[in-house]
C-alpha cells in the first residue's frame, strides 16, 4: 500500500505542504482568521463586490422568489428563469450571441475543452495555462501540444504541421503571472490555420476592457476573432459559478456534450440574480478600475525601489518573485506576523524555482492599506538576503 505518510512528510520537508487558513466574517479587505485581524492581499475579489450591500440584498430579496437550492440540473427542471435570464445579460454584457451559465470556473474549462476536442483531434495549450484547463485537455483524450509561454511564433508553427480539427486554449490573464495573453495575435494565427480559439478570462473578466467586459473587449476582439469566451463570475464579479459565451451554435452543442454542465446541479437561482446586479456594478465601476489601477501602479514603482522582483504585470495580480519555497513561505510569515495575509505560491501551482508571493489588488484596498504593505515590505526586505544561504 502507499506509503501517503512518507509523502505528506516529504511535501513538509520541501516546502511544499498545504494547509487551509478558516476565515470568519465575509470577504473584504480586512479578515478575521483566528480571531486576529489580517490586511488581505491575497483575495480575487478584484473590485470589492463580494460583500457589496447591493448585492446582499438583491440575493436576499430574491430568496423568497426562488428559493435557495437549484435542485436538478438545467437539463432536468433546474433551468430556472434566474438563470436564463443570467446568460442573457452576460451576452449582451459581453457581446457575444449566447452564453452558458456552469457552476464553477474549472467545471466550464474542464466541460468546454472535453466537448469541443476528442479523440483524433489536437488541443494546443499555453505552458502557463490554469491547472483546470491543463485537467479539460486531459479529460478530452486529445493530443494535447503545449507552446512555450505566450509564444505565438511557436504556436504558428506547431499549428502548420498539424492536420485534423486544432483547438488553442489560452487564459487571457495567467492567474500566477497576472501577464496578458497576446489576444490579437494568437486570433490571427488560428485563423490562419483553421484553430477554433479558446480563452478563458477569468481574471480579466470585471477588471479590463470597457467598462470591465475583458481582456477580449480590451484588445477589441469580436465573437468572430474569439469563438469562444469562458469567464468566471467569483472573482472581480463578486459572487459564484462560471459562464462561456459565443454563438449560439457552438452553446446549443456544449448543451449536449458538456459532462461538467449535463451531470450537475445547477446552481441556487437567487445567486444567478445577484450576479445580475453585480454586472450593473461592473458596467458602472470605471472609477474602481480607476483607483485599482492606481494602487497597482504605485506599487509596482516602490516595490521595485524596494529591491523586490516583480514580474511584468498591469493587472490586479502583482507577484513577487522569491525563488526558494522556504524563503517565499518565511517572508509570508514575517508579513502574516506584521498584520497581513499575502499567500506564498510553491511548485507545483508555479515551476520548479519559481516561488513567490502572489500580491492582489482589489478596487476596496485604501491607499492607507498600500503604506501598510508598502512598510511591511520594507521591514522583511532583509529575508531576501537569505535566499544565498537558503540555496
Amino acid at each position: 500500500m502507499r506509503d501517503f505518510f512518507a509523502e505528506l512528510e516529504q511535501r513538509k520537508q520541501a516546502g511544499l505542504y498545504r494547509t487551509r487558513r478558516r476565515i470568519s466574517g465575509p470577504q473584504k479587505p480586512v479578515l478575521t482568521s483566528n480571531g486576529k485581524q489580517l490586511l488581505s492581499f491575497c483575495s480575487n475579489d478584484y473590485l470589492g463586490l463580494a460583500n457589496h450591500p447591493s448585492s446582499i440584498e438583491a440575493l436576499r430579496n430574491a430568496l423568497p422568489e426562488t428559493g435557495l437550492g437549484g435542485a436538478a440540473s438545467h437539463l432536468i427542471c433546474g433551468h430556472h428563469d434566474a438563470h436564463h435570464l443570467l446568460e442573457e445579460r452576460l451576452a449582451a454584457f459581453t457581446s457575444r450571441s449566447s452564453a452558458l451559465f456552469f457552476s464553477t470556473g474549472y467545471m466550464a474549462n474542464m466541460g468546454v475543452i472535453s466537448a469541443l476536442a476528442g479523440r483524433g483531434d489536437t488541443i494546443f495549450s499555453d505552458r502557463l495555462n490554469h491547472a483546470s484547463i491543463i485537467d479539460g485537455c486531459v479529460l478530452s483524450r486529445a493530443k494535447v501540444r503545449r507552446y512555450a509561454h505566450r509564444d505565438v511564433s511557436s504556436l504558428a508553427t506547431m499549428l502548420a504541421e498539424t492536420s485534423g480539427h486544432k483547438l488553442v486554449v489560452t487564459d487571457g490573464v495567467f492567474s500566477m503571472d497576472g501577464d496578458v495573453a497576446p489576444l490579437v495575435e494568437l486570433s490571427s494565427v488560428c485563423r490562419e490555420h483553421g484553430a477554433l480559439l479558446v480563452v478563458d478570462d477569468a481574471h480579466g473578466f470585471g477588471v479590463l476592457g470597457p467598462h470591465g467586459q475583458g481582456s477580449l473587449a480590451e484588445f477589441g476582439l469580436s465573437e468572430e476573432n474569439v469563438p469562444i469566451l469562458i469567464g468566471t463570475l467569483g472573482k472581480a464579479a463578486g459572487t459564484s459559478g462560471a459562464f462561456v459565451a459565443g454563438p449560439a451554435l457552438l452553446m446549443d452543442y456544449l448543451v449536449q456534450k458538456a459532462r461538467t454542465y449535463i451531470y450537475t446541479t445547477a446552481m441556487p437561482p437567487a445567486l444567478a440574480l445577484a450576479t445580475c446586479a453585480n454586472l450593473d456594478l461592473i458596467e458602472q465601476g470605471d472609477e474602481r478600475r480607476t483607483h485599482l489601477q492606481s494602487l497597482i501602479g504605485r506599487f509596482r514603482k516602490e516595490a521595485v525601489g524596494l529591491g523586490y522582483e516583480l514580474m511584468p504585470s498591469y493587472t490586479p495580480i502583482q507577484p513577487i518573485m522569491i525563488g526558494d519555497n522556504h524563503v517565499a513561505l518565511a517572508l509570508s510569515q514575517a508579513l502574516e506576523e506584521r498584520g497581513l495575509l499575502v499567500t506564498a505560491i510553491r511548485p507545483p501551482t508555479v515551476p520548479e524555482g519559481e516561488a513567490r508571493l502572489r500580491v492582489t489588488f482589489s478596487a476596496d484596498h485604501s491607499c492607507g492599506d498600500l503604506d501598510y504593505l508598502m512598510q511591511a515590505l520594507w521591514e522583511c526586505r532583509y529575508l531576501l538576503d537569505s535566499r544565498s544561504t537558503v540555496l
